[in-house]
């Protein structure tokens, strides 16, 4: 079952409605930009005050609110289309968008797919959160790695089964089926997900293993964190993954995951930072995953804004190339204020100052647009 509909700007509670009819609809900041702007094709609408953006729904919640100020603040017009971020890479590698965003880095396939090299600036670091549908429970549930692990495989099929309650003390679980509800595109989120699974579990790595996209073992897959959400808020005993701004504002239920440490640390923008205390890389390309640090979050990761390193190509203008850099480094800077309202980590300085360093290699005819 796949659920696709439009992206919200503040609630997404009307959005999982939707995504329960299965109704499809015009993705937001949709400021008049022409049907087949993503259709495969390059790039022919030039107006230079309009960003065109596609890629993850992990940082649609975040990227509604930064748009709609920084449209406020600047007259820019950005039309972000929220369709995961396997198809924000394929939109960005057709050069049908400005630029692309994933919770994943490309790999190496993508990269060698692209007509030129491409950067990844960080713009944001989330949780990605088991919630559930288990109406009789008030109280979130706790989850071990390998009992994770053994429900997405298909190996614990109902919620009382011996192995949850004995970490779940004091709950009564059902005897309800277990539904698995997993991603159906490619998504950064499921390759945050399946990355953390693949580092705790010698037999998901083996049999399953990470990626954007993976042959799930069991469940059903939901289009965007949109129809996920959707599928696990409309059936009894689901269970699914999905960024924590989606849980919370639709106030679904999400279990605490023990991490490395052995604590159960409920997801949250002070655990996400705590795991995102990291050095980071001059690529920026890190994984959060599993983290080490006793009180962070083990299934957090960052997300990032994929543009190509040169900016002038197919009769783009260098006024549409300096608004896109100076969009992005206002995200990463002022932008930031409104990551931790919307349950985002704000950057931390050390990928703030990547960040910057990396948009400084950004070039129009060779020069620096910055």
């Amino acid at each position: 079952m796949n659920l696709n509909f439009m992206s919200f700007k503040s609630s997404l509670a009307a959005g999982v409605v939707f995504a329960a009819l299965g109704i499809s609809m015009i993705p937001a900041h949709n400021n008049g930009i022409p049907a087949n702007a993503g259709s495969g094709s390059a790039i022919a609408y030039q107006d230079d005050n309009e960003i065109i953006g596609a890629g993850s729904s992990f940082d649609n919640p975040l990227f509604s609110k930064m748009f709609a100020d920084y449209n406020t603040r600047t007259g820019l017009k950005v039309n972000y289309q929220s369709v995961g971020s396997g198809a924000g890479i394929s939109q960005l590698t057709n050069k049908t968008v400005d630029f692309g965003a994933s919770d994943a880095p490309m790999n190496g396939k993508q990269d060698s797919a692209l007509s030129a090299p491409a950067v990844h600036i960080p713009v944001t670091a989330g949780a990605v959160v088991l919630s559930y549908n288990l109406p009789d429970v008030k109280t979130a549930i706790k989850l071990t790695p390998s009992v994770l692990a053994d429900i997405f495989l298909g190996k614990i099929t109902t919620w009382n089964d011996s192995r949850l309650t004995a970490i779940n003390k004091g709950i009564s679980l059902p005897a309800t089926a277990i539904l698995i509800v997993h991603r159906s595109d490619g998504s950064g989120t499921s390759n945050i997900f399946t990355t953390y699974l693949s580092k705790v579990s010698e037999e998901w790595n083996t049999k399953v293993g990470k990626g954007s996209a993976v042959n799930w073992p069991v469940g059903l897959g939901g289009k965007g964190n949109e129809g996920v959400a959707g599928l696990v808020k409309q059936t009894p005993g689901a269970i699914g993954y999905i960024e924590l701004a989606y849980a919370i504002q639709n106030a679904m239920p999400y279990a605490d995951v023990q991490n490395k440490a052995g604590k159960f640390i409920a997801p949250s923008t002070a655990s996400v930072t705590v795991a995102a205390n990291i050095p980071i890389p001059a690529d920026s390309k890190v994984s959060l995953t599993n983290t080490d640090a006793a009180d962070g979050y083990p299934i957090s990761g960052f997300s990032w804004v994929l543009v190509y390193k040169e900016q002038s190509y197919n009769s783009r203008s260098q006024a549409k190339a300096t608004n896109l850099i100076k969009l992005l480094s206002w995200m990463i800077h002022d932008g930031q204020k409104f990551s931790t309202p919307l349950n985002y980590a704000p950057l931390s300085p050390a990928a703030v100052k990547v960040g910057d360093a990396i948009l400084k290699t950004v070039t129009f005819n060779g020069k620096p647009i910055l």
